[in-house]
């Protein structure tokens, strides 16, 4: 009897241990996963290299007839300027469908890059140039051809003419001796030709001297030029050089001028080719004047 509620006893005593072992392990929580989003890191898209922009080079395509004078002059351009941007060693020689620049090179096309960050170093602003310090004027004037603004012009350029110290120790020597003396010149043929027109104080100013499209005009003695000019009625292409003792030449129908304002020349030197700028026949218009006056050129010219 006893035997038997000790084991009763024992099988409960066991079945309440186990029940409490196995109510005694722990409930683990549940995994959760949490997903974080994450920002997608992308690169920053650098800019492609910008292309700078270049103005168009103006060009002109030769056609049959034109001469290099005459494009410059539909074109507002100096002739020299055409002759410098195309290189031509023969400004005569042009050629139907060649291609003429009418404007100075700018330069290739040029990239440019994103500049990269300051790094820390201190970025100022430049200081504005003060204009009152810096001062850009325009390199030469242009005027209209005129008596009054030949006259000025002769005027302005009367202190540096490119005269010998030989001339103005002359007129120097010639104001010691006499009052109404003055400093011989020592003039030239402007070109080679027959005098096709001659002097006349009221209709013809100067000779007219004939030739062929091209010849050679050279100036007729010392001087610097005041007045270089394309087309202006009446003489077409135009060169008018001052002289010592208040003379200057003109030189007029010219095909092309090859020197410049303030240019210092010497006898002889080329200044111009023959043509009929403004004229019908090939040829050259040349007057000397002193004091504004006309002067008869073969009066002073040597005897041929």
């Amino acid at each position: 009897m006893k035997l038997s509620w000790s084991l009763k006893n024992s099988l409960s005593l066991g079945a309440l241990i186990l029940l409490v072992a196995c109510s005694s392990v722990p409930n683990n929580a549940p995994v959760v996963e949490r997903s974080q989003d994450v920002p997608n890191k992308t690169e920053k898209n650098t800019p492609e290299p910008a292309e700078k922009k270049v103005t168009p080079r103006l060009s002109y395509v030769v056609k049959r007839g034109d001469t290099l004078s005459r494009i410059a002059i539909d074109n507002s351009l100096n002739i020299n300027d055409l002759i410098s941007w195309n290189n031509l060693k023969n400004p005569s020689d042009i050629k139907v469908d060649q291609v003429l620049w009418l404007a100075a090179a700018d330069g290739d096309t040029a990239k440019t890059s994103p500049i990269a960050g300051s790094g820390g170093i201190e970025v100022r602003n430049l200081t504005p140039i003060n204009p009152a310090t810096h001062k850009t004027s325009p390199k030469g004037e242009k005027r209209s051809y005129s008596e009054s603004n030949l006259a000025e012009l002769q005027k302005e350029s009367g202190a540096n003419l490119g005269v010998t110290k030989s001339e103005v120790a002359a007129v120097k020597n010639g104001e010691k001796e006499s009052a109404g003396a003055v400093a011989p010149i020592d003039w030239g043929w402007p070109a080679v030709g027959k005098v096709l027109g001659s002097f006349d104080e009221q209709k013809n100013k100067g000779i007219d001297i004939g030739g062929r499209a091209g010849q050679d005009i050279v100036a007729a003695a010392n001087g610097k030029v005041i007045y270089e000019v394309a087309a202006v009625r009446g003489y077409g292409n135009m060169v008018v050089i001052t002289h010592a003792n208040d003379y200057l030449t003109i030189y007029a129908h010219n095909k092309l001028n090859f020197v410049k304002k303030g240019q210092v020349v010497k006898k002889g030197q080329k200044i111009a080719e023959m043509g009929n700028s403004d004229s019908d026949t090939v040829k050259l218009h040349f007057e000397i004047r002193q004091g504004g006056k006309a002067v008869d050129p073969t009066k002073l010219l040597p005897a041929k």
